[in-house]
């Protein structure tokens, strides 16, 4: 079973690259950088918090691990 600290330390990385991509995207989508990085920063929060609640409930599941 995975940490609870493991999961927060992936989620938190996976979080920092979508940051900086999506704020990327919103910049280039929109040509303002406070709306991309607005949009960047809703993205990561929602994503943040659905991402770290998806890996506790898998960390739950036993179908497809092994035997150890």
């Amino acid at each position: 079973m995975e940490t609870r600290t493991r999961s927060l330390v992936k989620a938190l990385i996976w979080n920092i690259i979508g940051l900086a991509s999506m704020a990327l995207v919103g910049f280039l989508a929109t040509g303002s950088v406070a709306l991309g990085g607005a949009m960047a920063l809703i993205n990561t929060a929602i994503g943040f918090t659905l991402y770290l609640v998806y890996e506790r409930l898998w960390s739950r599941v036993r179908w497809g691990r092994g035997h150890v």
